[in-house]
C-alpha cells in the first residue's frame, strides 16, 4: 500500500472540495446552506456530485460473510415484505458534507467580495502575534514529538523497503523518522469590537424576511470575528417598543403590531453609552427592517439620535432594508434624503436572499 500516494490523493481531494466552495460560495451565502449545523469552530457545508475517495475491495472467492443456509437469490430477510413502486431510472445525487474552518470561511468572503482589513480605532488598535501549531518538522524537543506522525513515517519506510510484516506488524521508528510539531507567527488584531443587531419584528416583517437576516447576520459575524480579538454581540428587536434579547429570541421571536424605529434607536445609544467607551470599542449597529415606520415625526426623532449619537459613536452605522409584501420602504429613502451626506451610514436594499451577497459587499466593503 502506497500511504504516500493515499496522502497526496487526499490533499487534492480537499483542495477540490475547496475550489468548488469557493466558485459557489455566492450560492451557499444566499441560500445559507452552511447554517444549519456548527459547531465550535466548523460548519458543515453540503457539497454535491463529488465523490469521496474510497477503497474498492475484489472478489471473494469462498468463505466470508454471508454463508450458512438459503439458496442463491433468496432475500435475506424472508419477513419483510417486498417495495412499492417502480424502480427508478436516474442516478442519485451524491451529497457530500465538507467540514470547512469559519477562518477558511472567512478568507473566501474577503477574497469573493474583495473585502477589505478594517482599520480599528481606539487605543486598543495594535497588531499582537501569537504562535500557531500549524506545521510538522524533522527536527524539534522530545516534548514536541508528533506520534501520529512518526507512527506513519516509520511505517511508510518499512513498507518501501519491505520490511514490513503484516503478520506480525511491529513498527519501530528510528531517528530518520521522527517528526515534531512546528508552529509559524500569526498577526491577529487585538482590538474590541461590539456588534449591536436591531430588527423590525412587527407583522410585517415574517419568517422569510427574519431568514434574510439570519443568513447576512452569519456572514458578518464570520468576517468581524477575523478582523477583531474580542468580539461582543447585543440583539435588539423592536415593534412599537423595544428590548434587548439573545440571539434565539432574536432570530426566532414572532411579534406583531406597529412599528417605531426610535425606541431601539434610544435602547442601542444606550447600551453603548453604558457599555462601549468609544476609545476602547469599535462599534457596529445593524438595523434591518422592512421601511415602515410610525408617523407623529418618529423618523425626526431617529435622524435626531442618529446625529448627535448613534453615527458619531459607531465605526459604522449599517441599514438593510429587507423588502416585504406589507413594508412601504419609506425609511431608507428618508435616511438619505436626510443623511445622504454621512459617509459612516451605510445604508442597502435587500430584495431577496439572492442580494444578500452585495449587501454585506456594501456593509464590509469600506474598511471601516
Amino acid at each position: 500500500m502506497d500511504i504516500s500516494r493515499i496522502d497526496r490523493d487526499l490533499g487534492r481531494f480537499r483542495d477540490i472540495v475547496r475550489g468548488r466552495i469557493k466558485r459557489n460560495l455566492r450560492k451557499y451565502i444566499s441560500h445559507g446552506s452552511m447554517t444549519g449545523k456548527q459547531g465550535k469552530d466548523l460548519v458543515n457545508i453540503p457539497v454535491p456530485t463529488i465523490e469521496i475517495p474510497h477503497f474498492r475491495f475484489g472478489q471473494q472467492e469462498q468463505g466470508g460473510v454471508g454463508m450458512g443456509e438459503g439458496g442463491e437469490g433468496d432475500p435475506v430477510d424472508a419477513g419483510n415484505e417486498p417495495g412499492q413502486g417502480e424502480a427508478g431510472e436516474g442516478e442519485g445525487e451524491h451529497v457530500l458534507e465538507v467540514e470547512v474552518s469559519l477562518e477558511e470561511l472567512a478568507q473566501m468572503l474577503g477574497e469573493e467580495l474583495e473585502l477589505p482589513r478594517i482599520e480599528p480605532r481606539g487605543k486598543q488598535s495594535i497588531e499582537t502575534s501569537r504562535d500557531k501549531w500549524s506545521g510538522i518538522s524533522e527536527v524539534g524537543p522530545p516534548g514536541l514529538r508528533h506520534f501520529k506522525r512518526t507512527y506513519r513515517q516509520a511505517l511508510r519506510r518499512m513498507v518501501a523497503t519491505g520490511n514490513y510484516d503484516p503478520r506480525n506488524p511491529n513498527v519501530v521508528p528510528i531517528k530518520k523518522d521522527f517528526r515534531y510539531k512546528s508552529w509559524t507567527r500569526v498577526e491577529e488584531p487585538s482590538s474590541n469590537a461590539a456588534i449591536l443587531y436591531m430588527m423590525d419584528v412587527s407583522g410585517s416583517m415574517g419568517d422569510e424576511q427574519k431568514e434574510v437576516v439570519r443568513t447576512e447576520a452569519f456572514w458578518i459575524d464570520t468576517w468581524l470575528r477575523t478582523q477583531y480579538k474580542n468580539v461582543d454581540f447585543r440583539f435588539i428587536i423592536h415593534d412599537a417598543v423595544a428590548r434587548e434579547v439573545d440571539r434565539d429570541t432574536f432570530f426566532h421571536t414572532r411579534e406583531s403590531g406597529g412599528t417605531k424605529i426610535s425606541s431601539a434607536y434610544a435602547l442601542a445609544a444606550e447600551i453603548i453609552q453604558d457599555d462601549y467607551p468609544i476609545e476602547e470599542w469599535n462599534v457596529y449597529p445593524f438595523h434591518f427592517s422592512d421601511g415602515d415606520n410610525w408617523g407623529g415625526g418618529d423618523t425626526d426623532v431617529c435622524i435626531k439620535l442618529l446625529q448627535d449619537f448613534l453615527i458619531p459613536r459607531s465605526n459604522q452605522f449599517c441599514y438593510g432594508q429587507v423588502t416585504s409584501t406589507y413594508g412601504s420602504g419609506q425609511f431608507k429613502r428618508d435616511l438619505e434624503a436626510k443623511l445622504g451626506e454621512e459617509e459612516t451610514l451605510v445604508t442597502s436594499q435587500i430584495d431577496s436572499k439572492d442580494d444578500i451577497p452585495e449587501s454585506i459587499k456594501t456593509f464590509l466593503g469600506k474598511g471601516r
